[in-house]
């Protein structure tokens, strides 16, 4: 994540008595003949710089063109650039040459002749493990069933999960997070853990989506449905994005009760998380679109802002089975807990909606309302890649001893295939280097073999850089199988070397506070995929290919390590993955860098959102 610090020094003061707000003031006065707010700009002169303070506060671009023309004729008044100064905020006659060089080196992506077969063979699997891939897409887009989606739109008249966020999200793709989780479960299928997480864009402003699916199992809460959910909210609490929830769900699913209440991350971390994410002023809001029982009940309540849906949305703790075997009354949803009751007498909900099309609609409007700015338009005009990123199908390896050049695949990645390499002639078994992403400048940290000494201390070195000039960093992890112990003491100290090398740059990773998105391409595999920056690390986004194998030691390069069960290596490590949602989505090799690039505009979102003063979570009752 972003470093909290300020991310542009334009307004730091230099030591000494200088006052440089004044002739600052005097100037803004005599131009627009209005009193400036001298106490809001001294209170914010500390933590932003004047001219992005300005700018939030009076939408004139006319103003920062004075100020960028009047800067340079303040001399002595403490508004030089300062060592302090984020490069990407210097003052430029043209910010687009400045941000998308076409001086970078270009990379050679041909395919020597002499990998030609090799590349056949890594097609020919990625072909065979996309279509795996697919089928298991199609079947989870259909939710519970065709009977059961019937049942939902025809007998309960509601709308289809996926036809709801239609109608929520702008028109445009969305990046759905972790769809295939919740399949061969020990306690069945669960298709996308019975709820679709992702983040797409409302009136043009990047937001989380958590969406119940009362097609599969009424939209019970699982265990893997908690870990998903609550892995939306932590992306959403890292790039600071607007929550958005849909709630059709019958609440947990008791027989695993253990699973999903007393732990520490477990069903009530979710409401935890509301309560923090609203005291650090990321915007909550939440459609009631269907039945919201027991615990589920307190993440409507919870939201900032709620809707509840006329005759389909219903709101409680108990349902009427339960009250009638308690009480022996009986009573009707609606009367229990409907939307008329919430609208005007519990107040429960905000907002009344005859429909689910007039609900969305008001969620739009009340995002409208939030004050949280969009990613600016620039006027990119990235150059493609130079080379086909359909060849990256080629590029996957099948496996470790498949692995081509990894410039092969930054060449189809990155902005005209050019690309500014870091220490090129110095551990050559990992690359670094500076690239763009569809205009977006990135640290690109990828393995292309054994991370050994060098590589690690050249990588801690970049990673560093990266750090101090505050741009994001993509991974791309193809970590070697862990060699066997060593079989003489110069080995051991080789060894021992590459462990102090890697520890310096686990170091770097941990501490960068910038963005990071995780790729991993190949294998990951023991402590080289920390160094990596894997799940433990707390990338931003982790990605897998579908060609990816991850293991802690791969059992085809130890056979003597039994596997569990009378799984194969493969089966095992897919049932694995499903089971622990250990990365936020498969993506295919050939939309990576539509991948990439949408999510490093997600993350920019955040420099422009304001930062909540108040500690406090908004009390709704």
């Amino acid at each position: 994540m972003w470093s909290p610090a300020p991310l542009c020094a334009l307004g730091r003061r230099r030591p000494g008595p200088a006052a440089p707000l004044q002739p600052l003031t005097r100037l803004l006065q005599k131009e627009y003949r209005e009193k400036i707010p001298i106490h809001l700009l001294q209170r914010e002169y500390r933590e932003q710089p004047p001219i992005y303070l300005l700018q939030r506060e009076y939408r004139e671009k006319s103003l920062i063109h004075l100020l960028q023309r009047e800067y340079r004729a303040l001399p002595g008044q403490g508004w030089g650039r300062t060592q302090h100064l984020s490069p990407r905020c210097f003052v430029s006659n043209n910010p687009k040459s400045r941000r998308n060089p076409k001086t970078f080196p270009v990379l050679d992506g041909r395919v020597p002749a002499v990998y030609q077969h090799v590349f056949e063979e890594n097609l020919r699997n990625s072909e065979a493990v996309i279509q795996r891939y697919s089928e298991l897409l199609e079947r989870v887009k259909k939710g519970g069933g065709e009977k059961a989606i019937l049942r939902h739109t025809q007998r309960n008249k509601k709308l289809f999960v996926r036809e709801r966020l239609r109608l929520l999200l702008d028109h445009e793709d969305f990046l759905e997070l972790s769809p295939l989780a919740g399949l061969d479960m020990p306690y069945g299928d669960v298709p996308a853990a019975a709820c679709l997480t992702g983040i797409g864009r409302i009136c043009g402003v990047w937001c989380v989506f958590i969406a119940s699916d009362a097609t599969v199992k009424g939209g019970t809460i699982y265990p893997i449905g908690v870990k998903k959910q609550l892995r939306a909210q932590e992306i959403a609490m890292e790039n600071r994005l607007l929550s958005v929830h849909l709630v059709d769900s019958g609440g947990a699913f008791l027989p695993l009760q253990s699973e999903l209440f007393p732990d520490k991350l477990h069903g009530g971390r979710i409401f935890y998380n509301e309560a923090i994410m609203s005291a650090m002023g990321i915007p909550q809001v939440a459609v009631v679109c269907g039945s919201c029982v027991a615990g589920g009940a307190y993440v409507p309540t919870m939201a900032e802002e709620s809707v509840i849906i006329d005759k389909i949305g219903t709101l409680f703790l108990a349902g009427p089975p339960l009250v009638k075997a308690a009480t022996g009354e009986d009573v009707s949803p609606e009367e229990l807990g409907g939307a008329r009751l919430h609208s005007q007498v519990s107040g429960c909900s905000d907002h009344f909606a005859a429909s689910e099309e007039e609900a969305y609609e008001c969620i739009r409007n009340v995002v409208s309302t939030l004050n949280c700015d969009p990613v600016p338009e620039e006027d990119r005009e990235p150059d493609s890649p130079l080379y086909s990123p359909e060849e990256l199908l080629g590029l996957a390896p099948l496996d470790y001893s498949c692995t081509l050049p990894v410039k092969l695949i930054l060449s189809r990645l990155v902005d005209g295939s050019r690309f500014q390499e870091f220490k090129a002639a110095y551990g050559t078994t990992l690359v670094t280097g500076f690239g763009h992403v569809e205009g977006h400048l990135v640290g690109i940290v990828a393995n292309n073999g054994e991370l050994v000494h060098d590589a690690a201390l050249k990588g801690s070195h970049f990673v560093q850089l990266c750090g101090q000039r505050e741009i994001p960093i993509l991974f791309l992890q193809n970590t070697a199988p862990q060699p066997a112990g060593p079989a003489s003491i110069s080995q051991a100290e080789a060894h021992s070397n590459r462990l102090k090398a890697q520890a310096s740059m686990m170091a770097a990773v941990a501490c960068a506070a910038v963005p990071k998105i995780t790729i991993v391409i190949g294998g990951c595999f023991g402590s080289d995929s920390y160094v990596m920056c894997g799940r433990s690390f707390s990338p931003n986004f982790l990605f897998l290919w579908p060609n990816a194998r991850v293991a802690l030691v791969d059992p085809r390069h130890f056979p003597t390590v039994p596997p569990a069960g009378d799984w194969t290596g493969e089966e095992l490590e897919l049932k694995q993955l499903k089971a622990k949602l250990w990365d936020d989505g498969i993506i295919l090799p050939q939309d990576s860098r539509k991948v990439i690039a949408q999510c490093l505009e997600i993350m920019e979102q955040k420099k422009s959102q304001a930062v909540s003063p108040h500690p406090h979570p908004i009390i709704r009752m």
